[in-house]
């Protein structure tokens, strides 16, 4: 009997230490602001390293089983742009719109422009398992390719309009930042807009935008898009720019909700 209890005993030990290790690490919010913000950047760079751009500009990840993508080129090696802020941008060659339209456009993107975005945007939370930086929780932000197919117009987290602002309940919700991504404005106008383009024109997306944590809302109040919460998380844009257009003076934020 003695025996027995003792397999037992062992058996259900031996369960446990296997189910624990099938458990994956629960995230744990760093005290240090920086750790977090160096797990951003290795997970980044993993990202760059093991992902490509198909032919119509969407981020794929490299197969490990099919040869077909073994001559594309890595994000990394897409001569990729770090910004001050450690966002970085990436210009995909051949799917910019052309340099002197016709007829004739104004394609810079302004900080204060109503634009009409079409692609896809996730959320990601970088972690730290064992040595090993990647990203995790991976979380749709955008999806219009996969969706309706319609771009987005005027998104609240490139421009937040004055009236949105003076309808914000509480101090932080009157505030612009409260809703900007501030690593995606910043490196939005680095590219052109196309001049809306006819619906029947497949998309054709112009680049990446990786924004880490400290350039997005950090661990400050923020809107909650889709009911989530964005703390310490980082945002990856695939994206095309089908238009843009001046904001009328009466929509434009004050210099105190910019603050």
């Amino acid at each position: 009997m003695k025996k027995i209890f003792l397999y037992i005993l062992a058996g259900s030990l031996c369960f446990s230490a296997c189910k624990k290790d099938d458990t994956p690490d629960v995230y744990v919010e760093p005290e240090d602001i920086a750790t977090q913000n160096t797990y951003d950047d290795q997970a980044i760079k993993k990202l760059m390293d093991e992902n490509y751009l198909d032919a119509q500009g969407n981020i794929k990840a490299f197969s490990s089983t099919d040869t077909a993508d073994d001559n594309e080129k890595k994000l990394s090696e897409l001569s990729p742009v770090t910004l001050p802020s450690g966002t970085i941008y990436i210009v995909r060659s051949g799917a910019q719109p052309p340099a002197n339209p016709t007829p004739a456009y104004e394609s810079t993107i302004k900080d204060d422009d109503i634009i009409k975005i079409m692609g896809r945007a996730y959320s990601y939370l970088a972690v730290n398992s064992d040595g090993n930086t990647s990203f995790t929780s991976k979380a749709a932000f955008l999806n219009t390719i996969d969706g309706t197919g319609i771009p987005v117009i005027d998104p609240m987290f490139y421009y937040t309009k004055r009236s949105i602002l003076e309808a914000g309940t509480t101090d932080a919700a009157k505030k612009a930042k409260y809703y900007q991504i501030p690593g995606f404005r910043e490196a939005l106008q680095k590219f052109k807009a196309f001049n809306n383009p006819s619906s029947e024109a497949p998309y054709n997306l112009q680049g990446v935008i990786i924004v880490p944590s400290r350039a997005a809302f950090a661990r400050n109040p923020h809107y909650p898009y889709l009911n989530t919460s964005y703390r310490n998380k980082s945002f990856v844009f695939n994206f095309q720019i089908y238009g843009r257009e001046s904001r009328p003076d009466g929509e434009k934020q004050t210099s105190e909700q910019q603050q």
